[in-house]
């Protein structure tokens, strides 16, 4: 219960009808309508109700409720500089779109699109012929199918081919990915029976065989992509499962995770890290019959989950009724298309995610430089910038032991001046979410475009006295 002193203050808060009369939000009013303004208003009155409570003095008048305004009408999905070095950062949306990507969406956002017209004949088309001869070429298959993500393109893989049968999965395997879903339960789910083989760290092509009954539908492969075996290990190789799949008449599945399609002279310097990546290109010509992987990470396009490979068994996916539920939209469709043509047409550098991964030591130290020149004259020169070595990962579920090198620009000292510039950065507009490195405040260049430098100078000159206010006396 409040003490009489906490009573007293906040009986002294103005009530809401009187802040709506105050002429200060006259145009607040206006502009944004009563309801909006009467929100902004309770909002302000709560949180200094928060803070008597707290102990801390507090009021509310117009600029509070302004304040509390913008709060309401900034977008909480909004841009953000992703300054930590993480290519695929999850949190931050993972693959970020070509221009050519992102302008193809916006196209068919801004009013009517092809999407399911055939317009040489005039009638009724097929969304997925958007993507599937793309596909074909690129991967060497029949073609593919597009779905909203990797997880929803196995789900319907499993459900379509396997339901009520048996699926052959290796014990080592079986791996939970982001959000605590696994892939066991992925299986049971489908109507597919699990059948496990193998020991956590060893597997052999004769654990599958012995496993193989008249009611296994399908053995499946699953790329482990966000964590490794290392040691006293052993797993047969695609091309081995594919013989044994061959030879007892049943499919082999796989699902790959990322989807890496860049070639190693596309991947530059990168190319020797992401040696142990599968390429759906690859799984397919070892002999995989369907395989699943991800358009927003190693691919770099717009989030959606790829099903490519023989035609019938694509047929019998499309056929499934959860294919309708887990269909790609006209955006996504639009930004992959894109993002396809740029690999085949050989402009696979034009995708972030490519230009990320490959660029070369010297344009980092450029990039670094130009960011420490532009910082050290927006800023105080009581605040220190320096450059260091540091290392950068793909990010996304993938590679988990991949490392590349980069540099890094420390801003300002260590310790609690660090961590509240930290917060500062992602508190301003644009947002930008760098890492801590020893009590500092890293900029990883590595995910910072050439464009973004300026704003990103600029943005830290802004945090610095915000942040360095809110630790110094």
């Amino acid at each position: 219960m409040d003490d009489p002193s906490t009573v007293a203050a906040l009986r002294r808060l103005p009530a809401v009808g009187i802040l709506l009369e105050d002429p200060g939000l006259a145009v607040a009013i206006s502009d944004h309508g009563r309801p909006l303004v009467t929100r902004a208003v309770r909002a302000a009155l709560e949180a200094a109700r928060a803070r008597i409570r707290a102990g801390e003095p507090a009021d509310v008048g117009p600029a509070e409720v302004l304040a509390a305004l913008r709060a309401l009408d900034t977008p909480s999905l909004r841009r953000v500089i992703n300054a930590t070095g993480v290519v695929l950062h999850t949190n931050l949306g993972r693959a970020p779109l070509a221009e050519e990507a992102w302008a193809a969406a916006e196209a068919v956002a801004q009013g009517y699109s092809s999407l399911e017209l055939d317009l040489d004949a005039g009638t009724r088309g097929d969304r997925h012929s958007h993507t599937d001869a793309l596909l074909a070429d690129l991967l060497g298959t029949d073609g593919g199918l597009v779905f909203n993500n990797c997880a929803g393109a196995t789900f319907l893989m499993l459900a379509a081919l396997c339901r009520g049968r048996e699926v052959i999965v290796a014990r080592g395997e079986l791996v939970e990915i982001g959000g605590g879903f696994r892939v066991p339960d992925v299986l049971r789910e489908s109507g597919a029976e699990l059948v496990e083989v193998g020991t956590t760290n060893k597997v052999y092509v004769r654990d599958y065989a012995a496993a193989i009954t008249e009611r296994t539908g399908a053995i499946l492969h699953v790329h482990r992509s966000n964590f490794a075996l290392v040691g006293f290990t052993h797993e047969p190789e695609l091309a081995e499962l594919a013989t044994l799949a061959r030879e007892r008449g049943l499919p082999l599945l796989a699902d790959l995770g990322s989807g890496l399609l860049a070639t190693d002279t596309e991947l530059g310097p990168a190319a020797p890290h992401m040696a142990s990546e599968p390429r759906p290109k690859e799984a397919l010509a070892a002999g995989a019959d369907l395989v699943a992987f991800s358009g927003d990470k190693l691919l770099g396009g717009p989030q959606a989950g790829i099903l490519a490979g023989r035609r019938g068994l694509l047929i019998q996916a499309k056929a499934h009724p959860l294919a309708r539920a887990l269909r790609a939209d006209k955006m996504t469709l639009a930004a992959l298309e894109a993002t396809l043509r740029l690999y085949r047409d050989g402009h696979a550098r034009k995708i972030p995610t490519v230009r990320d991964l490959a660029v070369s030591p010297a344009a980092l130290e450029l990039r670094a430089r130009g960011l420490a020149q532009a910082l050290r004259s927006a800023l105080p020169p009581a605040v220190g910038v320096e450059l260091v070595d540091g290392e950068s990962v793909p990010g996304g579920g993938s590679l988990p032991l991949c490392r590349l090198p980069t540099r890094l620009v420390l801003v300002g000292p260590a310790g609690p001046e660090g961590r509240a510039l930290a917060e500062a950065l992602r508190a301003g507009e644009p947002a930008v979410v760098s890492r801590v490195v020893q009590d500092r405040v890293a900029l990883d260049v590595r995910t910072i475009p050439d464009e973004a430098l300026p704003e990103v100078a600029r943005r830290v000159a802004e945090a610095w006295p915000a942040g360095a206010r809110e630790v110094c006396p």
